[in-house]
């Protein structure tokens, strides 16, 4: 078992691990609404100092929020740049995705993920998965349909040309459609990857299932999560008894735990 290393966490905002956003809790949303604007709110004046994006991914970009900002992270020994918007939960980096990364940095040998099929549930702006492609597995990059344009394009800035395979990003609404859109047939994964996924949402339930079909026997499950409602303890305790769970890291500063888990076969 892994404890996290603060000062990772520290060059990266540890704010961001305070929880400092709309998810934090219940009831709080124009509190946390209100500090995330704080947080940003340096950037927009800047805004219109990035650089224009390729031509390649502008059709990428989605048009539909009104103010982006740059965030700069260092993964795998690569500088890796994340366009983010406060105005969406699915575009913006959460802790749980930053304690992932370093996971999968610190033991991407141990994982073997050259060439490892793997698919990331909720993938957001990008991050996981970018990291996981430029430690050579084959990313599918998952989420809904409104955050999938700024996804791919975060995806193409880093991976093009710095990947052995391109992430594939693939539109995934949690309990739906699932034998339609990933045949067990075809859809094999060695990794699956979650991170910050469950919080106070109705979908649970849902989420739950999904994790559980997109496995098959040898399919490894990477979940971390920042834990702040009684919901996400709930949840574990349904995911245990759905899957063999090993508590592999956990940072307590920040209540963020990560689990390895493998679906149990009765």
């Amino acid at each position: 078992r892994v404890r996290l290393d603060q000062t990772f966490f520290t060059k990266i905002q540890f704010q961001k691990l305070l929880g400092i956003h709309p998810r934090l809790q219940q009831g709080s949303t124009c509190l946390a609404t209100v500090a995330l604007l704080l947080r940003f709110s340096r950037r927009w004046k800047d805004s219109n100092k990035i650089e224009p994006s390729p031509q390649s991914l502008q059709k990428f970009v989605p048009m539909n929020y009104a103010s982006y900002t740059q965030e700069y992270y260092q993964f795998a020994g690569k500088k890796i740049v994340i366009q983010e918007s406060i105005e969406s939960y699915g575009a913006v980096v959460w802790p749980g995705a930053m304690a992932l990364c370093q996971y999968l940095e610190e033991h991407a040998e141990e994982l073997s993920l050259q060439g490892a099929k793997t698919l990331e549930i909720g993938a957001g702006p990008g991050l996981v998965s970018i990291v996981a492609s430029i430690l050579g597995a084959q990313v599918t990059a998952t989420d809904l349909p409104d955050v999938l344009g700024n996804l791919q394009y975060n995806l193409s800035r880093n991976t093009l040309n710095h990947t052995a395979h391109l992430p594939e990003v693939k539109e995934l609404v949690w309990g739906e459609g699932l034998e339609q859109n990933f045949p067990k047939s075809t859809c094999y994964y060695d990794y699956l990857l979650a991170s910050d996924v469950v919080y106070h949402h109705y979908f649970l339930d849902k989420l739950l299932d999904t994790m559980a079909y997109l496995c098959q026997p040898g399919t490894v499950l990477l979940w971390a999560n920042k834990f702040r409602f009684t919901t996400d303890y709930e949840f574990l305790d349904k995911f245990k008894k759905v899957f063999d769970t090993t508590l592999l890291a956990e940072f307590q500063e920040s209540s963020i735990k990560l689990f390895k888990g493998v679906l149990k076969w009765d």
